[in-house]
Order: C-alpha cells, then sequence, then structure tokens
C-alpha cells in the first residue's frame, strides 16, 4: 500500500466514523427517508473529496479532527448529488457502485427527498465546527455552498442536460466538467487550506492541483465509459453512447484523451512543490486517479 493508499483509507474510517454520527435514526415518521440518506452515504465510494480537504489540511499545520465537520459536510453533498444525478429525470441509472440506486430501492419521491435531506445537513454539519476562528469556518462554508450551487455543480449539471444529444464544443464540455465534476473537487482542497489558515499563494497552488485532478478524474471516466469492466465499475457502461453525449472522447478519441489526462496528473504533481514531502501522499493521489479502473 503506498502513502496515498493509506492515506485514503485512514481518512475513510475517520469520515466514516464520523458520519455515522450524524446520521441518526430518526423518529418513525421520518425513517424512511432518513434510511435513504444513510443507504446511499454508505453505499460505498473512496471519500476523496473528504480525503483531499482533510489532506490539505493537515499538509498546511491545521487540525484535521477540527476540519472532520467540513470533510463530511462535503461527502453529504457528493452523495446528494449522486442520487439526484441517478434519478429518471437526469441520467436515469438503475445501478450505483453496484447495488440499485436510491430512488430504486425506496422510490423516486423518498430519494429525491434524500438527496435534499443530505444537501440541507450538510450546512448545518459544518457549521458545527469548532476550536477553528468563525471567519475560517464561515469562508470555508461560503466557498461550499458556491461549489454545490448554480456557480458550481447545479451548473455544471445544467449544461450536461441541455447538451444531452447534439453536440456541444470543447469550450463548453470543458466548463461543464469543471463545474459539474470539478468544482467540489476544488472546494475541498480550498476549504482545508482556509481551515487551517493558510496563505494565499498555499491555497493557490491546492486550487491548481485540484483544478488538474478534477478534469483528469473526469476524462478518465469518460475513457473508463468506453473501455472499462462494467462489473468493476459497478454500474453500466456505454451510457455516454446511448444518451447521446458529448465527452472528452467523443470529441477527441481515446488516444488524445489519455495523453490529456496524464498531461493533468503531471501538472498536478508540479503544483505541489510548495509543500514539499509533505505532499508526497497528493502526489500518488494524482497517479491513482490517472490509472483507476473504477
Amino acid at each position: 500500500m503506498n502513502k496515498a493508499e493509506q492515506m485514503l483509507e485512514n481518512y475513510r474510517r475517520l469520515i466514516e466514523g464520523a458520519l455515522k454520527k450524524h446520521i441518526n435514526e430518526a423518529p418513525d415518521l421520518q425513517k424512511s427517508v432518513r434510511d435513504a440518506m444513510a443507504y446511499s452515504l454508505f453505499i460505498g465510494g473512496k471519500r476523496i473529496r473528504p480525503a483531499l480537504l482533510l489532506e490539505f489540511c493537515r499538509v498546511c499545520g491545521g487540525n484535521v479532527e477540527s476540519a472532520l465537520n467540513f470533510a463530511c459536510a462535503v461527502e453529504m453533498i457528493h452523495t446528494y448529488s449522486l442520487i439526484h444525478d441517478d434519478l429518471p429525470c437526469m441520467d436515469n441509472s438503475d445501478f450505483r457502485r453496484g447495488r440499485p440506486s436510491c430512488h430504486k430501492k425506496f422510490g423516486e419521491d423518498i430519494a429525491l427527498l434524500a438527496g435534499d435531506g443530505l444537501l440541507t445537513l450538510a450546512f448545518e454539519t459544518a457549521l458545527k465546527t469548532e476550536n477553528i476562528p468563525a471567519g475560517r469556518v464561515i469562508k470555508a462554508a461560503v466557498i461550499l455552498a458556491r461549489a454545490a450551487g448554480v456557480d458550481g455543480m447545479i451548473g455544471g449539471q445544467v449544461i450536461d442536460l441541455e447538451s444531452e444529444g447534439r453536440a456541444i464544443p470543447l469550450d463548453t464540455l470543458l466548463k461543464m466538467y469543471s463545474l459539474k465534476t470539478g468544482a467540489l473537487i476544488k472546494a475541498s482542497a480550498v476549504i482545508g487550506c482556509v481551515l487551517a489558515g493558510a496563505g494565499d499563494n498555499i491555497v493557490n497552488a491546492a486550487e491548481t492541483y485540484a483544478e488538474n485532478i478534477g478534469l483528469c478524474f473526469q476524462i478518465v471516466d469518460d475513457i473508463l465509459d468506453l473501455e472499462g469492466d462494467e462489473a468493476t465499475l459497478g454500474k453500466p457502461i456505454g451510457s455516454d453512447e446511448r444518451n447521446r453525449k458529448s465527452t472528452f472522447v467523443t470529441l477527441n478519441g481515446p488516444v488524445i484523451a489519455k495523453q490529456k489526462a496524464a498531461y493533468l496528473a503531471k501538472s498536478a504533481k508540479e503544483s505541489l512543490k510548495i509543500f514539499g514531502e509533505e505532499a508526497l501522499p497528493l502526489a500518488e493521489l494524482a497517479d491513482m486517479l490517472l490509472y483507476r479502473n473504477s
């Protein structure tokens, strides 16, 4: 196990323990939606976004335990977005990580509310942060809200929906990727630095790293949708083609897509020089995302 794998595993245990405390048992009349929230939150996943937040907080000299509420909030928002993405009115996916998607197990109505519940719980959780100056907490909450909103994930989803069934130019595609996938990844890295009280030069380096791995992650996703193994991915492949979606692969071909992903991973690692040896796990993470098969 390399340093990146060890980092992800350590943070996964820490994050999941904290998430369980925030997803409490609900009264009988709310049990169905709470069960749906918990189902999707613990259906699997690498916890990359909250791990990025905690690791950047650590390398900037911050307190990881104090940043844990924000890490949980990031994962709640990510999970809410997946629940809604899978709905019939969006990507219409019956499976998520090899198991029935939330709406297939609980129905569309409860799935919709489970996503809403996770989004609102995320900000309740983040704003309960203690032992960090209030100004940093407020700044981090604003960054998170923007990344989740119309200038972030929601905006990217709108571009995605309105682009289905037609060819779109590369700059529109990249804008969609930067919002739908990249915004929360970038916010996670930046929030970790902000909570630790890092200066602008450090925040800018983290932002550059996250922008590069975010786009790399999405391009690899496009490649896997074409060439991946359905059993390994835990979801059907070929959905982009069936939905007639423009992707980096459809616009540029798989060879150029792989070259671009490799370039982005390299650029991400170069941006970490300011952090020194402390950033080795983050450098290894960039390679992990480049060579992943799920």
